[in-house]
């Protein structure tokens, strides 16, 4: 039986993973997780030297496989980031393009209820090189404001309270890593 642990690069993605519809979506596959969600607190930690203490940690819960889940920042491939993480034969590292923020932009619906703009839509979200800034730009031209300090957990927060979901981001067109990742989760299902 399949029993998934994650390791992600930042304090996002573990809020993301914990407080989204994620975990819920991996009960409908029948698929087992542990809840506790490992934070590399950086991608330079997500190295197969500190990977192993972040997987040892979520093999002794009963993990089976591990999800690695970093951004692709300003690497130039995600083969070369793959590379650098060197996963293990029980790891699966999915490297979103170019930060995680950029599924923020990917879902619609949520996206406009966080800028409060009705018709926001995004052609390409992974072409933008820095999407959380990109979401911080919007802010401040439709609101005023911007998102003030810790402002990548603020826009975490503000973007699960509007509904944001990985499943809707990777309805997308243009957002292959979300779709990838979910690829990679539903190869695990017994469903």
């Amino acid at each position: 039986m399949v029993k998934l642990g994650f390791i992600v690069e930042g304090a996002t993605e573990k809020i993301i993973l914990e407080q989204s519809d994620f975990f819920s979506y991996l009960s409908t596959l029948k698929i087992d997780f542990i809840k506790d969600v490992e934070n590399a607190e950086g991608n330079g930690n997500l190295l197969p030297h500190n990977i192993e203490k972040y997987a040892g940690t979520l093999a002794s819960k009963g993990a089976t496989d591990i999800f690695i889940l970093t951004d692709l920042d300003r690497d130039k491939c995600i083969t070369e980031t793959k590379k650098r993480i060197n996963p293990a034969s029980n790891h699966i590292a999915v490297i979103s393009i170019h930060e995680v923020e950029s599924w923020f932009l990917s879902d619609t619906e949520a996206i406009r209820k966080c800028i409060n703009t009705p018709d926001y839509s995004c052609t390409n979200p992974e072409a933008i090189a820095e999407p959380f800034d990109e979401i911080v730009r919007l802010l401040k031209t439709s609101t005023g404001r911007g998102i003030g300090r810790h402002g990548e957990i603020r826009l975490v927060k503000r973007m699960l309270r509007n509904g944001f979901s990985i499943l809707k981001a990777a309805e997308h067109p243009n957002c292959n890593s979300a779709k990838y990742f979910l690829k990679k989760i539903k190869e695990l299902s017994p469903l």
